[in-house]
């Protein structure tokens, strides 16, 4: 069987076999599975970038185009060895197994297919083509737990110079898991705080990724969601009056809109409702939000929550670069997002 267990995966993408030409990474935690196949195509030595060695395809392209892939596939490289197809959102396509499964019974031998998927549970179509095949292999990829997550916290500390107290660690690896990319996230986010300080204290971790969930800060990042100006203006001034950090409102906004990233990705990539997405997220929705995250993400469109995530991370840097302007800068910030879900609601 093509396939390797959970815990298998990292050691087999530190030596992936040269004679597998096509990679199926698939699971529940999607930055972990962004994050592998980027690691796969950095290890083959393909430029991703480069328009005459590589392509990246939607799913819905392969669906919507049969023999695309199949095109792609054993088109020549001009300047390269092999050629990198590079597919994102695959799920239940009918298309897309059918041409997988046919290119994985007959590799083509000057290209790399690599395919992010989301949970594919056994048996469907897309993984059963990859499973049963020679010159394939399917990665599972689900959500970081234990020694995994000290593995991401020392890596991305190492990068940083910095160290981190055995307390504030316990705390730290508490508010992590579920998800790589919101893991890795709130890592670097701790890391930009503490930046130049050489360890980070318990302190720190409560101040930058503790429980940001009071409900003042609640109120404000609901108001934002639901474009409710007032009730964003009373909750954001209640809180900077009673000597909140503008920092955590906006690293609270941050982690709100990754997840909704990551949700409307599910629903884009796999054709599910917001319902239904929500009812499976991992962390689980807080019963009482999950209306207003099912309507959040009724309005936000991908484009739209990858704008509002560049806005929040430039808002987040700008805090620690002028702290002088860190009120000024959450309230700008937040107030621009707050009125494009306001005019999304129209």
């Amino acid at each position: 069987m093509a396939q390797k267990k959970a815990h298998e995966v990292e050691s087999w993408l530190r030596r992936p076999d040269p004679a597998i030409r096509v990679v199926l990474f698939y699971g529940p935690d999607r930055g972990l599975v962004s994050e592998r196949a980027k690691a796969l195509v950095k290890q083959s030595g393909l430029d991703a970038d480069d328009p005459f060695s590589s392509v990246r395809l939607d799913a819905s392209e392969v669906e919507a185009s049969p023999g695309r892939l199949t095109d792609e596939a054993g088109t020549m490289p001009m300047f390269a060895a092999r050629r990198l197809v590079w597919v994102r959102g695959a799920g239940a396509q009918k298309q897309l197994a059918d041409e997988v499964k046919a290119l994985a019974a007959a590799p083509p031998p000057d290209a790399l297919i690599v395919i992010e998927a989301g949970d594919l549970k056994k048996g469907a179509a897309l993984r059963s083509a990859i499973e049963a095949a020679f010159g394939a292999m399917a990665l599972p990829c689900y959500a970081d737990e234990g020694r995994t997550i000290d593995g991401v916290i020392d890596e991305v500390l190492a990068r940083e110079n910095l160290t981190i107290a055995l307390d504030a660690r316990h705390a730290l690896r508490a508010n992590l898991g579920g998800d790589r990319l919101a893991t890795r996230s709130e890592i670097d986010k701790l890391a930009l705080y503490c930046l130049g300080t050489g360890e980070i204290t318990l302190a720190d971790v409560r101040a930058t990724v503790g429980d940001v969930s009071g409900s003042g800060v609640d109120d404000a990042i609901d108001a934002v969601l639901t474009g409710q100006p007032v009730e964003f203006d009373t909750a954001f001034t209640r809180l900077v009056s009673s000597g909140t950090n503008p920092f955590l409102l906006l690293a609270a906004a941050l982690r709100q809109f990754q997840l909704l990233n990551l949700m409307r990705g599910e629903m884009d990539g796999a054709g599910k409702p917001a319902g239904a997405v929500v009812a499976s997220a991992r962390p689980p929705v807080f019963f009482a939000r999950k209306k207003l995250v099912e309507g959040a993400l009724q309005r936000w469109q991908a484009p739209a929550l990858g704008r509002a995530l560049e806005r929040l991370q430039a808002a987040i840097l700008l805090t620690r670069q002028r702290p002088d302007l860190a009120t000024a800068t959450a309230r700008q910030a937040l107030i621009a997002l707050l009125v494009e879900s306001a005019r999304a609601r129209r």
